[in-house]
């Protein structure tokens, strides 16, 4: 289990540089583009491009924050239960999210790959909109790996109990 939580660790903090590389370029860009307005030289496709940047900005953050426990969670109530009901509540939480975000990457896998077949591209720019769904469907692997060994954790934790 150690290598692939390192393995897993490693891609969410290579992932999280490229969510933070694609902010910086969203933030220079629109800064860029308000700048050439004043000069009646707006920058073509800026809405575009920044919207194309946001894909990473959400999805390549995701195994990061679950690295370090940032996403929102009940725990004030969960703290209230019982253990062995803490545990109930966290396992099947912790399923129902590798769930979830297993059948995000296969249905972005699979919705890349109809829109690389259709050839569907951003009407300025014409920029094809498939890799940005692979992209998703890639950063959904770190973070259900995470979402699985915290799984394994925990049922290890009550084993030694």
């Amino acid at each position: 289990m150690g290598f692939l939580e390192r393995l897993s660790i490693q891609l969410g903090q290579s992932l999280k540089w490229v969510a933070a590389v694609s902010l910086v370029a969203m933030m220079l860009l629109t800064c860029a583009d308000v700048i050439m307005r004043f000069f009646n030289r707006p920058i073509p496709g800026t809405y575009e491009i920044v919207s194309f940047l946001a894909v990473p900005v959400a999805a390549f953050a995701l195994a990061y924050t679950q690295i370090h426990r940032g996403h929102v969670s009940i725990d004030f109530l969960v703290d209230k239960l019982h253990v062995k009901h803490r545990f109930v509540v966290k396992t099947v939480t912790n399923l129902l999210s590798i769930g979830l975000f297993a059948l995000l990457a296969w249905q972005s896998c699979c919705y890349a790959t109809d829109l690389r077949l259709s050839g569907v591209v951003s009407p300025t720019e014409r920029i094809p909109y498939f890799p940005l769904m692979y992209g998703i469907a890639f950063a959904c692997i770190p973070l259900c790996l995470l979402l699985l060994l915290d799984l394994i954790k925990s049922f290890s934790r009550v084993g030694e109990k």
